[in-house]
């Protein structure tokens, strides 16, 4: 049994990781502010005797005892992390600093949950590891995207500098149940702007494109990740290689809900990427990992939680 530490484990995709810590056997220890996360995510992991919920900022030290740490806090979507930019920040980076500081005190392995943003509006297509990107470093979106950036340099420094046991990925867009239904993100907006019967909203023509990972398939490559060899540190994409335009997603959503909402266009936000497909075969080689759950049928899945959710 790992006493595993898992930060922003009250969010969408900490919740996942918590439960599946559990259900592998492992004493986690969830901690979150609660900006963005629930408790009701991990409400049924309270029956299990080795889960534990702490309400913490990781701006702020953290002094407990772990074998392995999944630093996840942050929050990841425009809207939020756009609400307190300077916050946001702060959490990247101090978060990294904090957490690195208590994996190096109690020698334990630690993953930074970073993401593709990193890789900012892309010259190259698929983005590889080796791509530097192409970040406004002055933008609207600059928080997130280079407190990212700033907290992976950080993990490789104190790799470095204090051989610290790290693990990097770098996460595509991910999606499925447990997503906040006002995130501002593009598949919990269509879904929930389909199920209400409001417009769907475009931005620009709508032909920009994303690749799309259920939440399962990311969480079983994180654990991957977390048991890899020590000479692999990362970083490495995890997301789904298969890619569709904005138009394809909405008109896919429509017809799985029956909805009857007509597609709006609006202007599109400034440094919002063209397009973002990752190049897994890294990930394929060291891992053994590719995703499994094609987007309809991880779209059902996601569509049934919202349904749900709606309805209470």
């Amino acid at each position: 049994m790992k006493r595993v530490l898992v930060t922003g484990g009250a969010g969408f995709l900490g919740s996942h990781l918590c439960a599946a810590l559990l259900a592998r056997g492992d004493d986690v220890l969830c901690a979150d502010n609660l900006f963005t996360g629930r408790k009701n995510h991990i409400e049924p992991l309270f029956r299990n005797p080795y889960f534990e919920f702490l309400r913490h900022d990781i701006t702020f030290p953290l002094y407990v005892e772990v074998d392995q740490i999944f630093n996840l806090a942050c929050p990841a979507s425009p809207i939020h992390y756009q609400f307190d930019p300077v916050q946001t920040t702060k959490t990247s980076v101090h978060g990294a600093i904090n957490m690195l500081g208590l994996a190096k005190r109690v020698k334990a392995r630690i993953l930074q949950a970073s993401t593709s943003e990193v890789y900012g509006d892309p010259e190259i297509h698929p983005q590889t590891e080796a791509y530097w990107g192409r970040v406004n470093p002055t933008g609207l979106r600059a928080c997130y995207d280079e407190g990212k950036r700033c907290a992976e340099t950080l993990f490789f420094d104190y790799y470095r500098q204090h051989q610290v046991d790290i693990k990097v990925v770098r996460i595509f867009n991910t999606y499925g149940p447990h997503m906040h239904p006002s995130d501002g993100r593009v598949v919990s907006n269509f879904i929930v702007q389909a199920l209400s019967g409001a417009p769907i909203t475009l931005y620009g023509d709508g032909m920009q494109t994303r690749s799309f990972c259920y939440v399962d398939d990311l969480i079983d490559g994180f654990l991957r990740m977390m048991e890899s060899q020590p000479d692999f540190i990362g970083p490495v994409n995890l997301g789904n290689p298969a890619e569709f335009s904005m138009r394809d997603l909405a008109e896919k959503v429509l017809a799985l809900t029956g909805s009857r909402s007509k597609l709006e266009f609006r202007q599109l936000p400034p440094d919002d990427p063209r397009q973002r497909q990752p190049d897994i075969a890294l990930a394929r080689e060291k891992l053994g990992w590719a995703p499994t759950v094609s987007l309809d049928d991880g779209l059902r899945e996601t569509i049934a939680y919202f349904r749900r959710l709606l309805a209470s």
